[in-house]
């Protein structure tokens, strides 16, 4: 019988405040040409929280504070579940979005049209959850 591995990754909704109410951030990714949250796969010897925290400040150039819980997603990848652990957070020092490997653009919406744009539906669900 093949041992089956759990992928674990974290990430967050990142909001900042517009005049017009609250807005999110949300990543496109070349390699896969999908519009999502930032996150990705806790590294050896990591929490969850650090694991959030190091991602969504890679994917999209900000320092982030980490907040409340919001939710988690479940999918598989292959034959391997993945789980990914959500944490609302807010800019905790201004940076300059810069493409990278991972992420060529990073577009701040309100939770509405984020809803439209984002390409997995287990986000779109986490997000329309929250109460913003």
């Amino acid at each position: 019988m093949k041992e089956t591995t759990v992928i674990e990754a974290a990430g967050g909704l990142l909001w900042k405040d517009a005049p017009e109410g609250k807005q999110i951030a949300i990543i496109h990714r070349p390699r896969y040409d999908d519009w999502t949250l930032p996150k990705g796969k806790l590294e050896q010897g990591e929490t969850w929280e650090q694991a959030a925290l190091r991602e969504v400040s890679e994917e999209t150039g900000y320092k982030v504070k980490l907040g409340e819980f919001a939710g988690s997603t479940t999918y598989t990848i292959g034959q391997n579940p993945k789980i990914v652990l959500y944490w609302h957070m807010t800019i905790a020092e201004e940076n300059d979005f810069v493409v990278n490997e991972e992420v060529d653009e990073l577009q701040w919406m309100f939770a509405e049209n984020a809803l439209r744009k984002l390409d997995y539906a287990d986000e779109r669900s986490l997000l329309a959850q929250q109460k913003v």
